[in-house]
């Protein structure tokens, strides 16, 4: 995303801020980065601090997420939910998520609200271009560090499947009022998103034949539940020498059958190496040595992953929609593109429907 903000202001506004959190009377903080490649929905930003507390000096590193406003990517944002899904994580499980400090609803600091983190070291995989055909991944890592890497990000996953989300008082992630099951609550989101999506591209064939076939081959029986991380994949990751320090993103986060998080983590992996024409690295395992692990680290069975194959590039596809406008927008793309309806998601969907 290009940058929105004046950074020396923002430094400011925080430093006076953080001092107040802190209750430290002289604060310091390094210069600002706002990297483009933290995701298109939500902006971040990234600093240190020091400051002087009881005599002591201290120092920390954080990072700012703050809500959208010029240009919403999701239909809602449900920006204050996911503080408290990470908030939760943070404090009471052993998933690696950074650690969560304080939200901001005030928006005269930064213009919207905000959370703040700890800042967590390391690397993330990059998305463009894809970590499959060139960066840090390719070009400094061993077959077998990568392998550690997707083991290590598949059992982070995992942990999230296995935490009890009500417990943790995640209860406002149940959406009763848009369906009796998780599924039929998310399809009936994307559903709404996909209609206000059309504003944009109003012909959109593929995503209707797609959300056609996932309401006539709904699973049947009893539906597992569980948290779901939503947009579980490696460029979410921090990854501190082949180990997952922390997950991160969780714009998508629901409760519904976790296979939707697996096949998610699967098909953003063909999106970067399939979808690029390029061969997978050698290291990462396979799709069935994958399944297998999960289903070992969950206790669940990975039985309709078929479903929530086309399940995930369904909703992928609808994102598209809405990451294309904005780069029109945004005057990143011309704005005759038709690549908000025709891209390597949508070609990858196409297949796997049979097309």
């Amino acid at each position: 995303m290009p940058k929105q903000r004046d950074l020396d202001e923002a430094r400011a506004r925080l430093t006076s801020w953080l001092g107040a959190k802190l209750g430290a009377g002289e604060v310091a903080i390094s210069d600002i980065d706002a990297p483009a490649t933290t995701g298109f929905s939500n902006e971040t930003l990234l600093f240190d601090a020091a400051w002087t507390e009881g005599g002591r000096e201290h120092s920390q590193g954080f990072a700012v997420r703050v809500k959208p406003g010029a240009y919403t990517i999701f239909l809602e944002s449900a920006f204050e939910t996911q503080y408290r899904v990470l908030r939760a994580l943070s404090e009471r499980t052993q998933v690696p998520v950074p650690p969560t400090l304080w939200y901001e609803d005030d928006a005269s600091v930064l213009g919207a609200p905000f959370f703040v983190m700890g800042r967590v070291q390391g690397r993330v995989p990059g998305d463009s271009p894809s970590y499959h055909v060139e960066g840090w991944v390719v070009e400094e890592t061993s077959p077998a560090e990568r392998e550690a890497m997707w083991w290590s990000a598949l059992e982070a996953m995992a942990a999230v499947h296995n935490v009890d989300w009500r417990a943790l008082g995640l209860g406002e992630l149940w959406q009763e009022e848009r369906g009796d099951t998780g599924l039929a609550q998310q399809l009936a989101y994307y559903r709404d998103y996909l209609a206000w999506a059309k504003k944009d591209w109003p012909e959109t064939p593929l995503a209707d034949e797609a959300l056609a076939w996932l309401e006539a081959n709904l699973p049947a029986g009893p539906e597992p539940t569980a948290l779901c991380w939503g947009d579980s994949r490696l460029g979410n990751v921090i990854f501190d020498r082949g180990r997952a320090a922390a997950v991160l993103d969780w714009e998508m986060v629901a409760v519904g059958d976790p296979q939707q998080d697996l096949a998610w983590f699967l098909f953003l992996d063909r999106h970067h190496s399939e979808g690029h024409d390029v061969p997978r690295l050698e290291g990462f395992p396979s799709h069935d040595a994958t399944v297998a692990r999960w289903q070992e680290l969950t206790g669940r069975r990975a039985d309709q992953l078929s479903f929530y194959t086309v399940w995930a590039g369904f909703r992928f596809a609808v994102v598209m929609m809405r990451v294309i406008a904005m780069c029109i927008e945004f005057e990143l793309m011309a704005p005759d593109t038709n690549y908000g309806v025709d891209n390597i998601v949508t070609r990858l969907l196409a297949h796997d429907l049979g097309g």
